[in-house]
């Protein structure tokens, strides 16, 4: 054999040795938790978002010469379970970390169960501040915007309204409560002469409609901030619109343009809100398109802003541990601090001092078309600067 010959062989022997050795490399395997069968409407679109990014990232060889392998299990929508499964995923599965949780009670007991674990957890959908306030550490990072930015986005919508006299209707746990502190405080603090009327707390899926508009009646706001989702959402719109409680009045409604929550409330919508939410069908931009159309293409449905979600956190995941080099915790925990990710939404930071998202929200008003709710005058507002100051987030996180 000539020497060229020999070379040529040794080096499809090392590239074929290559590609056997990494085909032969465990899968990094990820626990993700969430609650599949409470909530379905929001996670099971962002577990197709999710089976998306990872089915794409799989595809082109994963990260590191391995495949990603996600172990998901339901958390029973309820704190006992949701630390019992992480348990779980951890001890016999061996995770190299965990995402997810939807309900803000779960997701702050998560971020305790991570602090105590050591081990990294990123909170894919919990809104309430607690989880990079007050309850903040070390191993816990947070995808989503928080309850003071997207309050903050609404509150600012609100001034021109000349709403002075605000009523407060919120979901009785975690998110509906934080939802209404941030919201006292800020329609005072950048809202002259605004005060709270009333203030209702329905049971989550409990609501009695009909008491809860009559309480609202009673007490004549100006306007209405709503924290309100899921069926609770529905019967409180059917009922407020029957009994004409929305009629000239500014209403701020955390969530209700999300798909998730405003399909359902199908010709009923009330035209007018000023809501958070996702107008997936008119965002412009190639990327974000790119994505609608794979996601229609795999699961024959339009997505909803958890499919976003689902589909950002993975890819967000990959590039972490890709430039961490490794799942080693202190190298994940590195990687995420201060990093910068470029996805669907445009560019997200993920801010050190508190492992915050810089991650925004669309805002606009609720309007009807055809027999479906959508969003008119919508605009994206970049999370960065709605974000809590480090003097606030120094002031209140322990660790």
């Amino acid at each position: 054999m000539t020497p060229i010959f020999r070379t040529l062989s040794l080096g499809i022997a090392l590239a074929l040795g290559a590609t056997a050795a990494n085909a032969q490399q465990p899968p990094i395997k990820i626990g993700e938790l969430n609650s599949y069968g409470k909530w379905a409407a929001f996670t099971v679109p962002y577990r197709n978002g999710w089976q998306l990014a990872l089915d794409e990232i799989n595809a082109k060889g994963g990260v590191l010469g391995r495949k990603i392998e996600i172990v998901s299990r339901e958390d029973g929508a309820t704190t006992g379970d949701a630390t019992r499964v992480a348990e779980e995923l951890v001890t016999r599965e061996s995770v190299s970390f965990l995402f997810g949780s939807f309900l803000s009670n779960v997701g702050v007991a998560m971020a305790d169960f991570a602090n105590q674990k050591k081990i990294v957890y990123i909170a894919a959908e919990p809104l309430t501040d607690a989880i990079t306030m007050a309850q903040g550490n070390r191993y816990t990072f947070r995808i989503r915007p928080n309850n003071y930015m997207q309050v903050g986005m609404l509150v600012e919508q609100a001034k021109a309204s000349g709403a002075k006299r605000w009523a407060i209707v919120a979901p009785n746990y975690e998110y509906g409560q934080s939802a209404a502190e941030v919201f006292k405080r800020l329609i005072k603090e950048r809202v002259p002469g605004a005060e709270i009327v009333a203030e209702q707390y329905p049971a989550l899926g409990k609501i009695e409609a009909g008491a809860t508009v009559s309480a609202l009646e009673q007490a004549k706001p100006d306007g209405i901030f709503n924290v309100l989702f899921g069926p609770d959402l529905t019967q409180f719109v059917r009922e407020g619109n029957t009994r004409g409680l929305f009629e000239k009045k500014s209403v701020l409604s955390l969530l209700t343009g999300e798909p998730e929550w405003l399909l359902p409330l199908k010709d009923e919508v009330p035209e007018g809100w000023t809501v958070t939410g996702y107008p997936w069908d008119e965002i412009a931009d190639p990327k974000h398109k790119a994505f609608v159309d794979a996601y229609r293409a795999k699961y024959n449905e339009t997505p909803r802003l958890g499919s976003l979600l689902g589909y950002m956190v993975v890819h967000m995941i990959r590039d972490t541990i890709e430039r961490a080099g490794s799942v080693e915790t202190d190298a994940l925990i590195k990687s995420l601090e201060n990093a910068k990710f470029d996805t669907v939404a445009g560019p997200v930071t993920m801010r050190g001092i508190d492992h915050q998202a810089s991650l925004g929200a669309w805002t606009g008003k609720l309007v009807l078309k055809g027999t479906a709710g959508g969003m008119k005058d919508w605009k994206y507002n970049d999370g960065t600067a709605f974000m809590p100051s480090e003097a606030e987030v120094k002031a209140v996180r322990k660790q």
